[in-house]
């Protein structure tokens, strides 16, 4: 196959090269678009709320500063089961082909369940150096999803398959210089690996389609900042921020399949692909209103403007535009201990979700979304806790608008205008962990 540029691949070409993905398995995202936010399965069972003032190893992700002052060693470790349930049904999708009229895009007009289930794990572990310092590293996958749609959907031209897996190992120190105040800061070492495919229209709706693939790794590195107060024994107050990782990926771009006229765009060339993760701030409090209750809230404020498009590298040199939003998650929670070894919890949460209803497309099926939540603890043994979750997340039915042209700027510019309805969302997430202190 031909090793440069060919004239008629698109600018806009469908191919969304979504840092979709990392870690994983696949879901509509618990949290907005593919962020996932099960790396600890404590806090899944409140519905994630007041995380930024809890303490000890697990909630190390959501703020470095957790195992500040830290009275021993604490490991934890966990996975959760996402297994989301939708359709994406066809409204009026169209194709123009050059010198043709208007037509609809055909294929099958309903995709059920193109969300694939999915195993997302954690682990963490703080280890106590003396009654300031202590040293934490947490093992999660916070951003991830897989899409995968027939290869006779409506979808096509936009999305078919839709991979993306992060593993994030976020090394920690963290200082209490007095028991009132506590603070941490962490590297975010992010690996990415990610592989997105579509349709390509040859010039005849009698032909068979082509196919594009774009695929691409990477590691790349962020940072992430906490502190948490103790203005009395029974209130903490957490604030932490968490930057966004511009992902730098390696990979290739191969274009098959094109016929006739289009035949010399088939092609298969290395390329580089970059995209940022979202920042995140968080502020958390955890109150203990007696010996047994203890009522948590979260707000958090989620930078998704940093994800404005995936840009590819010579040769192609073209930037997919994706345009989310800044977003806010609100959550409410509590634990309740039955008694000194069992303790139960629950929680509701908010989250909006930063895919603009003017371009939503078929590779990510977002919408708001309410996270209901319950969760368990029972201490097994002095050190050893087992943790479980479950929770039920509802989205909002909401709209696919996406305009793609194929081969733009060239004699076989091809408008693709997909407009679709993704009706019944909802997701399932089971949780089962542990906890050991040492």
């Amino acid at each position: 196959m031909p090793h440069s540029r060919a004239p008629y691949i698109s600018t806009r070409a469908s191919l969304i090269l979504l840092p979709l993905s990392a870690i994983g398995m696949a879901q509509p995202a618990s949290a907005g678009a593919f962020y996932l936010q099960e790396q600890s399965v404590k806090a899944a069972g409140r519905a994630f709320s007041g995380e930024a003032a809890d303490q000890g190893a697990e909630s190390l992700w959501w703020n470095p500063a957790a195992i500040a002052g830290a009275q021993g060693n604490s490991l934890s470790f966990g996975a959760s089961l996402v297994m989301p349930s939708a359709k994406v049904r066809d409204d009026g999708s169209t194709i123009t082909r050059p010198l043709q009229a208007t037509s609809s895009v055909g294929g099958n007009p309903v995709a059920n369940d193109p969300i694939d289930n999915g195993v997302i794990p954690n682990a963490a572990i703080g280890m106590r150096l003396n009654d300031q310092w202590s040293l934490g590293l947490a093992v999660t996958a916070p951003y991830s999803f897989t899409t995968s749609y027939e290869d006779d959907s409506w979808t096509r031209y936009a999305a078919l398959k839709t991979k993306l897996r992060t593993i994030d190992l976020q090394p920690t120190i963290a200082f209490a210089p007095s028991p009132v105040i506590g603070i941490g800061v962490g590297l975010n070492v992010e690996y990415s690996d990610a592989k997105l495919s579509n349709a390509l229209p040859n010039l005849s709706p009698l032909l068979p389609d082509g196919r594009q693939i774009l695929k691409g790794d990477g590691w790349d590195v962020g940072w992430s900042a906490g502190v948490q107060l103790h203005p009395s024994d029974s209130l903490v107050i957490g604030a932490s921020y968490k930057s966004r990782i511009k992902h730098k990926l390696k990979g290739d771009v191969t274009v098959s399949g094109l016929l006739g006229p289009l035949e010399t765009s088939n092609m298969d060339v290395d390329t580089r692909a970059s995209f940022s993760t979202p920042w995140q701030a968080i502020i958390g409090a955890r109150w203990m209103a007696n010996q047994k209750l203890t009522l948590n809230a979260q707000l958090a404020r989620i930078g998704w403007n940093k994800f404005d498009a995936i840009r590819l590298a010579a040769p192609l040199s073209v930037a997919i535009p994706e345009n989310y939003h800044n977003t806010w998650s609100i959550a409410g929670g509590f634990d309740y201990a039955v008694d000194p070894r069992w303790t139960v919890r629950g929680g509701v949460q908010y989250d909006e979700s930063p895919t603009p209803d003017a371009s939503r497309d078929a590779r990510v099926p977002d919408s708001n979304r309410w996270n209901f939540a319950l969760g368990t603890s029972y201490q097994v043994t002095g050190g050893f806790t087992v943790d479980a979750a479950a929770s039920y997340i509802k989205f909002k039915e909401e709209r696919i608008n996406r305009n793609a042209t194929a081969f733009a700027g060239t004699q076989a510019q091809t408008p693709i205008l997909l407009h679709g309805d993704i009706d019944n969302a909802h997701a399932i997430v089971l949780s089962l962990g542990g906890r050991i202190a040492f």
